[in-house]
């Protein structure tokens, strides 16, 4: 069910910084081309945001989609060698259509290109937040996309089209809000390219399996995100207190419009309005190294913010070193993400295990908790 009576207006009134994230659906053309005209619109909103003491960071998609169309390819190609070619070639040619459009306004734009490893390091990730501020106070407009040509994974198999990217970067420069645009405008509660009766719903306070179901498949063929993945960017944001509108890119001043708190696309409110600690939303967003699967009492002690001890411990997945991430799971799901203070062979040997007898088994101890609590976050 819907939330009630909620004012866009009063709500986003002390907005002060805004993540946007482009698609690559609203940066092509039908037939292909770059879509100029949106990324001049877009400088333009954005400069008028700024005289208003708003600062804008842009998560762009479209690398790949330029590529291929520089390199004449007749299709997207699958293959993750062709694609990283692509990435290579159309990052240049999209930085420079992002510059053209904001020295119009006297604007100096930046790129800064992310693999997922920036936000697992905790110097790195904390490096990254320093330079994006830094760039902010100068007044330059950064252009953040996922670096695809080193990326060591499937491409946009990690973010899903920049928008879970788009989501964790909002997180980290404490954002309030995050701005989804696609070709789509916004969340249906089913299908509305199939649906005639289709109804598009207002505002989301809570990511249920009943609202993840509307997501369906992928709804653009154009990008690799579809509105299932953009789903998921709320569960990031609403953690820091960051609200999130899904909205389509080719409604008039649709930024401009939903910063100044008209009802378009979909709003997903932030979780109690509360910011998570800096520390606390790093464990969240990184990469898990392995997994640890625990008992409901040891669940039920990390929830009421206890460590995790190796008793409560039936399962160890994985292989990782003291100081990495790892997951913690109860009754089939993660709940938790920590820093384990113990490696994963030595956790297999005293899972199940009193905290007396860690120094006998192992013949030294780091800590009665295998996790601490203050290196514990609940997802």
């Amino acid at each position: 069910m819907e939330p009630t009576a909620i004012d866009r207006k009063e709500l986003f009134k002390d907005v002060r910084r805004i993540v946007l994230k482009i698609g690559t659906s609203s940066l092509t053309n039908e037939d292909g081309s770059f879509n100029r005209q949106l990324t001049e619109n877009i400088a333009k909103q954005v400069a008028q945001l700024r005289e208003l003491g708003k600062t804008v960071i842009i998560v762009s998609s479209g690398a790949i989609g330029i590529g291929c169309e520089e390199l004449k390819m007749p299709l997207r190609p699958r293959e993750i060698p062709l694609r990283q070619a692509a990435a290579a070639v159309g990052q240049n040619i999209l930085m420079r259509e992002w510059m053209a459009a904001f020295d119009k306004h006297n604007l100096k734009v930046a790129q800064i290109l992310l693999t997922y490893e920036a936000f697992s390091n905790r110097m790195t990730y904390l490096n990254l937040r320093n330079s994006i501020s830094e760039l902010l106070e100068f007044g330059v407009i950064p252009i953040i996309n996922e670096n695809d040509p080193i990326c060591v994974h499937e491409i946009e198999a990690t973010f899903g089209d920049n928008d879970k990217l788009s989501a964790m970067v909002a997180s980290k420069v404490e954002a309030e809000l995050l701005i989804l645009l696609s070709d789509i405008d916004g969340l249906y509660n089913k299908n509305p390219k199939k649906n005639d009766d289709a109804l598009l719903i207002n505002a989301i306070e809570k990511i249920t399996p009943e609202i993840e179901s509307y997501g369906g498949s992928p709804t653009s063929m154009k990008g690799v995100g579809g509105m299932r993945k953009k789903i998921e960017a709320p569960k990031i944001t609403s953690m820091s207190g960051c609200h999130m509108v899904i909205a389509n890119s080719t409604a008039e001043n649709v930024v401009a419009r939903i910063v100044g708190g008209e009802k378009i696309g979909t709003l997903f409110l932030a979780r109690d309005g509360k910011y998570r600690k800096n520390r606390t939303r790093w464990i969240i967003l990184s990469k898990a190294a392995g997994k640890l699967i625990v008992d409901k009492g040891a669940e039920e002690a990390i929830r009421k913010s206890r460590g995790l001890l190796p008793s409560g411990i039936v399962g160890v997945s994985g292989t990782f070193d003291r100081g990495d991430i790892i997951e913690i799971e109860s009754e089939g799901k993660v709940f938790a993400k920590g820093i384990t203070d113990y490696t994963s062979s030595e956790l297999k040997k005293i899972k199940g295990k009193h905290s007396d007898m860690i120094e006998k088994m192992l013949g030294y101890k780091n800590y009665d908790e295998v996790v601490r609590k203050g290196n514990i976050g609940l997802l």
